[in-house]
């Protein structure tokens, strides 16, 4: 009795961490982005980049610089490509940052932020 439990308790194990395998950090992930300031044009991005709300940049805490992103608002469908090249937000419930340019081309700043999907699609 005592060694079919156990059998059994193995076997959820195994399968439990075969889930975790399944995940692929190329997937699309969700989160909320946000838009900069007017203030920070012209001052440098952590990349060295001079930051300007006019092109279509991100930031994000981790994926490196150069990686382009499609970003899409989950509330309209909308879509636009940018390029991460600065570090943040440093909020916890964001994953980017959106130069407003970006912003605005998928979204009201009225709002300040919205909910998006993003997902890789290069990185150099």
């Amino acid at each position: 009795m005592k060694r079919g439990i156990l059998l059994i308790i193995m076997m959820i194990s195994t399968l439990g961490i075969y889930s975790f395998n399944k995940y692929n950090a190329d997937d699309a992930k969700t989160s909320f982005a946000s838009f900069y300031h007017d203030k920070f044009n012209g001052r440098k991005t952590a990349s060295g980049d001079i930051f300007s709300n006019s092109k279509m940049t991100a930031a994000n805490r981790t994926l490196p610089f150069g990686t382009m992103l499609k970003v899409t608002n989950l509330r309209t469908g909308k879509s636009v490509v940018v390029e991460v090249n600065d570090r943040g937000p440093f909020h916890s419930s964001r994953a980017l940052d959106l130069s407003k340019a970006a912003f605005k081309a998928i979204g009201n700043t009225a709002r300040g932020t919205m909910p998006v999907e993003y997902e890789i699609i290069d990185n150099d």
